[in-house]
């Protein structure tokens, strides 16, 4: 009973917390942690000490899928050099630093000890950021820069950690810790992989929304337990899983799977996350008192905890400079190569007019190419420049996974509570001095969102595209009911009207009242939303549109095929 009641006030608290939030206009977290912070403070409140299993091994890897699924792939692989240099070089630069610092500071500590704790405060926690920027309207490159560093660096940075602490055992060379960082990576990305795809074809032939659910619920800790067990990284193979489900989900699943999947999994990340930065603040007091008990002072530990907050923050500007002068290096580079791309477009269609080609060989030159000009198009219309630059160097908040880490350091570290309240004050000072003023930042910087005009024009081009597609599977000779038979020519001329006028929300079957033809015009309806997810899927492989394009046409066509399915369910 007591249990159920802590549980039933935890989740009251962290939506009470949410909605005033949002009214005061402060990112969730950033309160959840200062409530958190406060309640462990009231006389009567229990030490709380959250096991750093319990985080790393059973909250992590959900939240980090729940964003992997959500991650547009052809987005992560176009930015993924700014991603990757962000949560993997940086982080090695971040513990590098840090680690002397702490190793010059601590007397008696040791380099694999200061450089395991440079590698716990080394990730940065997208989730304060990204909420900020969304409401502020940041554009969507910079947004999906943060979202993907802060997918992938938790895992570069928990394999340092391992690293670290092992070479307090054992002689570890430099060229043993590269090994085992290139091995975690390709085989948690293996593992990942093969998790994913098995993933979506188990699931597509259930059938059955709920029963999907289910296993999207358990499929973070499938790939993360044998990840795990291969000595391999177990959050970045489920990250790896959660973006290759979500690129073949479409797919694979149908449409009320994807939906009901959506809507379950944006609770349970809410509440996972927001009752993560709450006990986050919650365990503060348990670590001021177990630094207290021993070691050097409190005083000491906090002003450690501050220099290295400064020089992570510092480290992020340094770093962040060169990479936004190397983005428009490549935007000026894309623009240049425009007169190039014409010609090669002109010698294609050339070859495909004269028969030149085979059919696969225009359809695999055709698509590498278009995808080619599509990710030259997307370098010059999304970059951006300093203004963009100073929002990402400033959106360096570390969280509740690196108090976490802190927590996994072996009895045997010297200076341990002081190690750990050093992570906890890194994580609180930039959680809170970053995110309180990233919005002024953000408001200073004048960064440009997107264009919101141009995307309802692109909208407006995919939804005639996948159109034409429909009214030509429509105008097919061929098309038969499933029993072989035809479609009335009434249903066909509806159905022609419907996608001659295109409206985004589906017009309902239940006008088609007359015995026979309801079901046709279901059955019809079903294969014109096939027709148009086929185009769909298309048009993503090739890139021509933007992610936040298709995918908004991927949810109309979701929400419509939703309805024709559960129109099929009640009749």
């Amino acid at each position: 009973m007591e249990l159920t009641l802590v549980a039933v006030a935890g989740i009251v608290s962290i939506v009470v917390v949410a909605a005033l939030s949002r009214r005061i206009g402060v990112a969730a977290p950033l309160s959840q942690v200062v409530v958190g912070t406060a309640l462990s403070f009231l006389p009567g409140v229990p030490h709380i000490v959250i096991e750093p299993d319990l985080v790393l091994a059973g909250v992590l890897p959900p939240l980090l899928y729940a964003a992997a699924v959500r991650m547009p792939a052809h987005d992560f692989r176009r930015d993924f050099k700014a991603i990757a240099g962000l949560a993997v070089v940086l982080v090695v630069l971040t513990t590098l630093g840090a680690g002397l610092l702490f190793n010059s500071l601590l007397p008696g500590l040791g380099l694999a000890y200061a450089f395991a704790l440079g590698a716990i405060i080394s990730p940065t926690d997208a989730v304060a950021a990204t909420s900020v920027g969304r409401r502020l309207g940041l554009p969507s490159r910079l947004l999906t820069i943060l979202e993907g560093e802060g997918l992938v660096n938790d895992a570069s940075s928990l394999v340092l950690l391992s690293s670290a602490i092992a070479a307090t055992t054992a002689t570890v060379s430099l060229w043993t810790i590269g090994g085992d960082f290139l091995y975690a990576v390709v085989a948690a990305t293996v593992v990942g992989i093969l998790i994913g795809q098995l993933n979506v074809r188990v699931r597509a032939w259930l059938k059955d929304s709920v029963l999907n659910t289910a296993i999207s619920f358990v499929l973070p800790f499938v790939a993360y337990v044998p990840a795990e067990a291969i000595h391999a990284s177990g959050v970045l193979a489920v990250v790896v899983t959660g973006v290759i489900t979500g690129h073949q989900s479409p797919r694979y699943l149908r449409a009320a799977d994807r939906v009901t999947e959506a809507i379950n999994w944006s609770t349970v990340s809410f509440l996972l996350e927001s009752g993560l930065f709450l006990l986050m603040g919650l365990q503060l007091k348990a670590v001021l008192d177990d630094a207290h008990a021993s070691g050097p002072s409190i005083a000491t530990a906090v002003g450690i905890g501050l220099l290295a907050s400064v020089l992570a923050i510092g480290a992020r500007m340094v770093y962040v400079a060169p990479l936004v002068a190397g983005q428009r290096r490549d935007a000026g580079r894309a623009e240049a190569a425009q007169p190039r791309i014409d010609a090669v477009q002109a010698k294609l269609d050339e070859m495909i007019q004269n028969d030149e080609l085979s059919e696969q060989q225009k359809k695999r030159f055709t698509v590498r190419f278009t995808q080619r000009k599509s990710d030259l198009r997307f370098a010059v219309a999304e970059k951006f420049g300093w203004r963009g630059g100073v929002v990402l160097a400033w959106s360096g908040m570390r969280g509740a996974v690196t108090v976490a880490a802190a927590q996994t350091l072996p009895a045997s570290t010297p200076y341990r509570p002081q190690l750990q309240l050093i992570a906890f004050v890194v994580a609180i000072t930039t959680l809170l001095l970053q995110g309180l003023t990233l919005p002024w930042v953000i408001r200073k910087a004048r960064v440009p969102g997107d264009d919101r005009a141009a995307d309802r024009e692109e909208f407006g081009d995919l939804l005639t595209q996948l159109s034409v597609a429909a009214l030509a599977h429509v105008d097919d000779p061929e098309l038969r009911m499933p029993d072989g038979t035809e479609y009335s020519p009434e249903i066909l001329d509806r159905a022609r009207e419907e996608l001659a006028v295109r409206q985004t929300r589906p017009a309902t079957a239940a006008t088609a009242s007359r015995t026979g033809l309801r079901e046709q015009y279901v059955q019809l309806r079903t294969e014109i939303l096939q027709a148009e997810r086929r185009e769909l899927l298309t048009a993503r492989t090739l890139g021509t549109y933007s992610s936040r394009v298709l995918t908004r046409a991927q949810d109309a066509l979701d929400t419509e095929e939703a309805r024709v399915s559960r129109f099929v369910e009640e009749s």
